[in-house]
């Protein structure tokens, strides 16, 4: 069995794992809700990915939970969405 020559230091070790620390992950808004999720990913909330609606989440849930999420969604819409100034 292999025995160290000399003693590893701690300024050693520690640069030596210094890469192996956890990452905060990257997070966007979903230009449909406004909900945080992962870049490059069908959003959780609404089912859209790049536009188009890829999963359809209302289908999976109760009915009471079906109408609080088409509520959410219509307000977060409505917030995206800035109202339209007419030009003078």
């Amino acid at each position: 069995m292999g025995v160290p020559k000399k003693r590893i230091t701690s300024s050693t070790r520690a640069q030596r794992r210094k890469h192996l620390r956890l990452k905060p992950i990257n997070l966007i808004a979903c230009p449909k809700c406004g909900q945080q999720t992962k870049p490059h990913q069908v959003c959780r909330f609404c089912g859209f990915y790049k536009g188009k609606e890829v999963v359809n989440v209302l289908a999976r849930l109760d009915k009471k939970e079906r109408k609080a999420r088409e509520k959410n969604i219509k307000e977060t819409e409505k917030e995206t969405q800035a109202p339209k100034q007419p030009e003078a």
